[in-house]
C-alpha cells in the first residue's frame, strides 16, 4: 500500500498541463492504487500517456499518484536557468479513445511462468527428468501414427515445449546457489533430457504451424506471458527453420538472391562493413562460405537454445519489444545474468547457450544489448588486430574468433523474438499488430531506419509469415511473397508502412 504522505496525485500536478511533457521526456513512474483491493504497481508515464492521454481525469478504479522524490526531480529540472516548459504533445497517430486506462490485468493472466510453474518448481530434478521423459515419449508415439492427426501433434507441441520450459527455468532457478561444477552435475540430467524432446519436437514440426489458430489457442491457454512467449517462439523458430532449409536448397532461391543482390542488398551490408571493398560484397561476404541449408547436428543445438533463450529471465521483467514503457537498464541486466547463469551453470551445449546471449545483438546497433560487442572489446585486448569482415556465420569457431558479426541462429531469433512481441495478444502498452503491419514496421524501424535484422533472413521470413492463409483471412488476398505484396501496392495501404 502507497503512503499518502510520501506522493502526490497525478491530477493536482498535471493541471498545469506542460508537465505533461516533462514527464514523457523524464518517462517518471505512475503510481497506479486499485481503489478496491488498495493494491499499487509502478507503470511508465510514457505507457500510461500513449494507452490514453487522460488517464488520470477517467473514473476507472485506479488512482493515480507521483512519488514525491519524482516531483521533486520534476520541479529541480523546471529551476535550471533557461528551461522552459513545453506544450503537452498530440497523443500518436494510432491512439485508441477505447483503449483500457490502465494496462493491467488482476486476474488470471501472470506477468511471467504462470500458475503451473509453482507446482513444478516444488518437483526434484529426477521427477522434472521423468516430466521430460514422458512428454518425449508421447511425441515419439505420435510419428509412428499413419496418418499423423494435426490436432493431436499441434496439442503435444505446444504442452510439451511449455512444460519443458518450465522444468529447464525451475532447474536453473534451483542451481542458482550451488558453485558452478555442483550446479551443472545437478541440471546435466534435465539438458539431455530436454535435447532428447527437442529431437522429437523436430521430427513432428511443420511449416503450417506458424499462425496456426489452434496452437496459438493452445498457447494461451497458459496463464504466464513468458512462458507464452517462449513457447510461441520454439515452435515458430523451428517452422522457420524448417521453411528455411526448403528455401536454400533450391537452386533458384538463392539465384534470385543473387540476382537481386546488387540493387536489393549490396548498401545494406556495405554499411555494416565498411571496411570492405564495395567489389568484394557477395553472398559469400554476407554469409561465411555461402548460404546453405542448416544441417540435423545444428538443428538440434539451435533449437535447444530456441527453447530455453529467456529461462534466465526474471518473471517479473517483460520482454516487449521497442516499447518505452519497459526499464531498459533492468532488462538489459537480467538478459546478461541469465546468460552468464546459463553458460556458467549449466551443460547446455555452447550453440544453444550463445543464442540465449546473442538474440538481442541488432549487428552492433546501440539498441541492441552488447552481450557480443562487450566479448568482442575483451577479446580484441589479445587479439588486437582482428577484423570482423563477414557478417553472418553458420559455425561456432568463426564466431568465437570474432570473424563475424553475428551468429547465424542468433539473427533468426531476433526476427522471430521482434515479430512475437509486436503482435503478442497480451501486448500492455499497445494494442497487437497484425502480421502484415508487424513485416511492415519491422522493415522500416528495424532495417530501414537502424541495420538490426538481418535483411536476406528477413525477406525470407517475410515470405513465410506471408504464406500463412490466417494472414490473409480479412483481406481476401494471398500474396506469394513480400516482393510481390511490395508491387502490388498493398504496404502502401499499412500504418507506418514504407513501401
Amino acid at each position: 500500500m502507497v503512503r499518502k504522505n510520501s506522493v502526490t496525485p497525478l491530477k493536482e500536478v498535471l493541471a498545469d498541463k506542460g508537465y505533461i511533457s516533462l514527464c514523457l521526456s523524464e518517462n517518471i513512474p505512475v503510481i497506479c492504487v486499485n481503489r478496491e483491493t488498495q493494491k499499487d504497481r509502478a507503470m511508465p508515464f510514457t505507457a500510461m500517456y500513449g494507452n490514453n492521454k487522460e488517464f488520470w481525469l477517467h473514473h476507472s478504479g485506479w488512482d493515480y499518484f507521483l512519488a514525491d522524490e519524482d516531483l521533486q526531480k520534476l520541479k529541480d529540472k523546471l529551476a535550471k536557468p533557461g528551461f522552459h516548459l513545453k506544450a503537452a504533445p498530440a497523443p500518436r497517430e494510432d491512439y485508441d479513445d477505447a483503449a483500457p486506462l490502465l494496462p493491467l490485468d488482476d486476474g488470471a493472466l501472470d506477468l511471467g511462468y504462470g500458475k503451473e510453474y509453482d507446482a513444478i518448481a516444488d518437483m526434484s530434478d529426477a521427477e522434472r527428468v521423468t516430466h521430460i521423459q514422458k512428454d518425449k515419449e508421447r511425441l515419439e508415439s505420435l510419428m509412428a501414427m499413419k496418418p499423423r492427426q494435426e490436432q493431436l501433434v499441434t496439442e503435444a507441441l505446444v504442452e510439451t515445449a511449455r512444460d519443458a520450459i518450465l522444468h529447464n527455468h525451475a532447474s536453473l532457478a534451483n542451481a542458482m546457489a550451488l558453485p558452478p561444477e555442483d550446479a551443472k552435475m545437478q541440471t546435466q540430467r534435465i539438458v539431455d533430457s530436454t535435447r532428447d524432446l527437442v529431437k522429437a519436437s523436430i521430427q513432428l514440426i511443420s511449416t503450417n504451424i506458424f499462425n496456426n489458430e489452434l496452437m496459438n489457442a493452445l498457447v494461451m491457454k497458459s496463464n504466464g506471458t513468458i512462458i507464452q512467449h517462449m513457447t510461441r517462439v520454439y515452435l515458430n523458430g523451428l517452422a522457420f527453420l524448417a521453411y528455411y532449409n526448403k528455401q536454400v536448397s533450391s537452386s533458384h532461391a538463392i539465384n534470385r538472391i543473387r540476382v537481386s543482390f546488387e540493387d536489393k542488398y549490396r548498401g545494406f551490408y556495405q554499411s555494416l562493413l565498411p571496411h570492405i571493398h564495395p567489389d568484394h560484397f557477395t553472398l559469400e561476404r554476407i554469409f561465411l562460405g555461402g548460404m546453405r541449408a542448416v544441417s540435423e547436428v545444428d538443428l538440434y543445438n539451435w533449437a535447444t537454445g530456441f527453447l530455453v533463450h529467456d529461462i534466465g529471465k526474471a518473471a517479473a521483467v517483460e520482454y516487449h519489444e521497442g516499447e518505452a514503457a519497459y526499464n531498459r537498464d533492468v532488462v538489459i541486466e537480467h538478459v546478461k545474468i541469465g546468460f552468464a547463469n546459463i553458460v556458467g551453470k549449466t551443460n547446455y551445449p555452447q550453440e544453444a547457450a550463445l543464442i540465449t546471449g546473442y538474440h538481442h545483438e541488432y549487428y552492433g546497433d546501440p539498441g541492441g544489448y552488447g552481450v557480443f560487442r562487450t566479448y568482442f572489446k575483451q577479446y580484441k585486448k589479445v587479439n588486437q588486430f582482428v577484423k570482423q569482415s563477414y557478417c553472418i556465420s553458420y559455425d561456432l569457431p568463426s564466431v568465437l574468433d570474432y570473424k563475424v558479426l553475428a551468429y547465424f541462429p542468433a539473427k533468426v531469433l531476433e526476427i522471430i523474438d521482434v515479430f512475437d512481441s509486436v503482435t503478442d495478444p497480451n501486448r500492455k502498452y499497445r494494442r497487437a499488430m497484425s502480421t502484415e503491419e508487424a513485416l511492415a514496421m519491422m522493415r522500416e524501424e528495424f532495417i530501414e531506419k537502424h541495420p538490426k535484422l538481418d535483411i536476406i533472413l528477413f525477406d525470407i521470413f517475410s515470405d513465410f509469415a506471408l504464406e500463412s492463409p490466417s494472414a490473409w483471412r480479412s483481406s481476401g488476398v494471398a500474396p506469394k511473397s513480400f516482393m510481390e505484396l511490395e508491387s502490388a501496392g498493398f504496404l502502401a495501404q499499412m500504418p507506418n508502412a514504407h513501401a
